[in-house]
C-alpha cells in the first residue's frame, strides 16, 4: 500500500482524548489569568465566581464538539464538520487558515514560552534562546512522528505531570486560608464599576483560559471507540479544567487579596510564595511548574494540529503529500514535518508579542462558524451521532456566545489588525480552494 493510500489506525484510548484535552487547555495563560480576572471582577468573590462561571459556559462548547465528534470520527476536527455541513468552500478556509495563521504560530508560542522560563535557570537569551526553541519543537516532532502511541502515553503522562503542582498548591492553600480574606466581598480601590458589570467583565477575561478544549477532534480517526470516548473524554475534560481552575481561585482567595492579585505580573508565583513549604523556593518551583505546563501544551499542539492538513489532502483540496502515511510509524509525517518547519521559521521571524496576536480574529470566528454548523447538520437526514448534548440548541447558542465575546475584545483591542488578517485569509484562501477545486473537476473529467 502506498503512502498515500495508507490510513491511520484507532490506537489511542479514552485517556488520550482527556490528556489532549486537558494538555492543550491548562497552558501558560493561566499564569497571568489570574491577575487579569482579579481586576476585572474586582473582588475575591467575583474572581472565584466568574472562573466558575465561565468555565460553566464553556461546557457547552465541549458538548457540541462532542456531539460533532460522535457523528463524524475521523481526523481533521471543524474542517470535516464544515464539509459535512455542505460548505467545502468555509472547509478549505478553515484548513487554509490553520495552516497558515493559527497551528505553527502556536507551536512558535510554546516553544518560545518554555525557554524564556528555562532563562530563569540559565543564561540563554538571543539568538541562543531561538536555538533552544527549535530543539523543543524539533524533540516532540519526533516523538510524535515515531509513534502516535509512544506520542499519547507521553502526552497522558506530561498531562498527569502538568496537573501535580496545581494540585499541590491548592493542597498545601486548603489548610492555610484567612477566613478574613475568603471569598472576601472588598471591592478593588481602582475599580470604577461593580455588581454585575464587573462579574461579566470577570467571567469574559476567563474565557481563554478555557480555549482548547476541543483539540482531541482533530484525531477523532485516530480513537478506539470514538462514539463513546470522544463524548466522554472531551465532557470529562471539561470538568476537571473546571475544578482545577475554580480550586485554584478558591485558594487564592483565602491567601491574598484581590488588590495583590490584580496588581501581580506572576500570581501564580506570589501564590506559591505565601505557603508553607513552597514559599522559600516559590520563583524556583513556578518556573519550573510553568515549563512543565508548557511543555504539555507544546507536545500536544504537534501531536494534533497536522491532522487538519492530513485531512484536507486526503479529499484533494491541499498538497497531496501531507496525506502521506509514514509505512512504519503509521503517522501522517509529512504534515508534521512541514508544519514544525513552518514554526521554526516564525521563532526566527517574529517575536512572542507578535505572534500572540496573530490571525487570532479569524481563528475565533471559525470557532463560531463550527459551532452553527450543529444548526445545519440536524437538518440533514444523514446526520446520526450517537452522542446528542442535553439542551438542544441552546448549547451552540450560548458557545457562541461566549466566543463572540474574545472577537469583541480583539476588536477593542486591536481592530485594524483583525480585520486586515480576516481579510487576507478569505483574499488567499478562496482562490487557492477554488484552484484545487477545478483542478479536482478536471482530473474526475479525465479519469
Amino acid at each position: 500500500m502506498s503512502e498515500s493510500n495508507k490510513e491511520l489506525g484507532r490506537k489511542l484510548g479514552l485517556g488520550a482524548v482527556i490528556a489532549l484535552g486537558v494538555g492543550t487547555t491548562v497552558g501558560s495563560g493561566i499564569f497571568s489569568s489570574l491577575s487579569e480576572v482579579a481586576n476585572a471582577a474586582g473582588s475575591s468573590l467575583f474572581l472565584f465566581l466568574a472562573f466558575i462561571i465561565g468555565g460553566l459556559l464553556q461546557i457547552p462548547a465541549n458538548f457540541c464538539y462532542a456531539e460533532l465528534a460522535s457523528a463524524f470520527p475521523e481526523d481533521g476536527g471543524q474542517y470535516v464538520y464544515f464539509r459535512e455541513a455542505g460548505s467545502r468552500p468555509l472547509a478549505f478556509l478553515c484548513g487554509w487558515i490553520s495552516f497558515w495563521a493559527t497551528d505553527p504560530p502556536s507551536i512558535s508560542i510554546m516553544a518560545l514560552a518554555i525557554v524564556n522560563h528555562l532563562a530563569y535557570f540559565l543564561p540563554i537569551h538571543g539568538f541562543v534562546l531561538r536555538l533552544v526553541a527549535v530543539v523543543f519543537v524539533l524533540i516532540f516532532m519526533f516523538v510524535h512522528l515515531r509513534s502516535v502511541e509512544n506520542g499519547g502515553a507521553f502526552q497522558t503522562f506530561i498531562t498527569a505531570l502538568k496537573i501535580l503542582p496545581f494540585a499541590l498548591i491548592i493542597g498545601v492553600g486548603l489548610f492555610n486560608l484567612n477566613g478574613s480574606l475568603l471569598l472576601s466581598g472588598e471591592r478593588l480601590s481602582s475599580a470604577a464599576t461593580g455588581g454585575v458589570a464587573a462579574l461579566i467583565a470577570g467571567i469574559a477575561s476567563t474565557t481563554w483560559s478555557y480555549d482548547g478544549m476541543g483539540a482531541p477532534c482533530y484525531m477523532s480517526g485516530e480513537i478506539r471507540d470514538p462514539q463513546k470516548n470522544m463524548p466522554k473524554g472531551l465532557i470529562l475534560t471539561a470538568v476537571i479544567v473546571l475544578a482545577l481552575y475554580g480550586g485554584l481561585t478558591f485558594v487564592a482567595s483565602g491567601i491574598l487579596s484581590v488588590d495583590e492579585l490584580a496588581a501581580s505580573d506572576a500570581p501564580i508565583a506570589l501564590l506559591a510564595s505565601k505557603l508553607p513549604g513552597i514559599g522559600h523556593f516559590a520563583g524556583t518551583a513556578v518556573a519550573i511548574m510553568a515549563i512543565i505546563v508548557v511543555i504539555g501544551s507544546l507536545s500536544s499542539c504537534i501531536m494534533y494540529q497536522p491532522r487538519i492538513e492530513y485531512a484536507m489532502a486526503k479529499d484533494n483540496l491541499f498538497f497531496k503529500s501531507f496525506a502521506k502515511v509514514h509505512p512504519k510509524f503509521e503517522t501522517p509525517y509529512f504534515s508534521i514535518i512541514v508544519q514544525c518547519a513552518v514554526a521554526i521559521v516564525l521563532i526566527f521571524a517574529t517575536t512572542l508579542s507578535d505572534l500572540l496576536g496573530y490571525f487570532t480574529m479569524v481563528a475565533l470566528l471559525k470557532n463560531v462558524a463550527t459551532f452553527c454548523t450543529i444548526f445545519v447538520l440536524r437538518k440533514k437526514e444523514n446526520y446520526k451521532p450517537s452522542y446528542k448534548m442535553p439542551g438542544g440548541l441552546i448549547m451552540p447558542i450560548i458557545a457562541s456566545f461566549m466566543t463572540l465575546t474574545l472577537i469583541w475584545g480583539e476588536l477593542t483591542y486591536a481592530p485594524i489588525p483583525a480585520i486586515l488578517c480576516a481579510v487576507i485569509a478569505v483574499a488567499t484562501g478562496l482562490p487557492a480552494f477554488y484552484f484545487w477545486d477545478r483542478k479536482n473537476k478536471k482530473e474526475q473529467q479525465s479519469a
